[in-house]
């Protein structure tokens, strides 16, 4: 049975909101943010913010066709060398115990990316992969129903 955090514990929830609008307000565009997050979603396998952050990423201008390459960037055309840069940023950070040298990351990013975009590039893979240890382990799910209506 999943545990609501939300009313568990409101102010930590909205701490950690109020932390993420400042991270989306930073000037980093949108759909870029939130290909980021959806990326890091994915490997953590938090189902409730690969849906979200779907949605968002379309909502921000994202192609469905775009948005279906992301769990496979690094073997698609899909994307910009800007955004081939961030998305191996949220890899790296997000599998932070099997990441290659940070300098090399930081290297790349610096190609495409002011320093005051890098860290808050950093930081909105720091707050996914946040928000993705509290929604799994809480038992927060998402995405549409299954056919038939039944949930596992």
């Amino acid at each position: 049975m999943a545990i609501d955090y939300r009313a568990a514990q409101p102010q930590l929830y909205e701490a950690m909101h109020a932390l993420q609008e400042h991270i989306d307000a930073c000037g980093v565009e949108p759909g870029l943010l939130e290909m980021v997050k959806l990326r890091a979603s994915q490997i953590n396998g938090c189902s409730f913010c690969v849906n979200l952050h779907a949605g968002t990423a379309r909502d921000a201008g994202e192609s469905d066709a775009r948005l279906h390459m992301v769990s496979a960037w690094r073997h698609a055309r899909s994307f910009t060398p800007r955004e081939r840069a961030a998305l191996e940023w949220s890899d790296t950070i997000t599998r932070l115990a099997d990441a290659p040298s940070m300098e090399e990351g930081l290297e790349k990013l610096r190609t495409h990316f002011s320093d005051a975009e890098i860290v808050t590039l950093t930081w909105a893979v720091a707050a996914i992969n946040a928000w993705n240890r509290v929604a799994v382990p809480l038992g927060r799910q998402g995405g549409p129903p299954a056919p038939g209506g039944t949930a596992l």
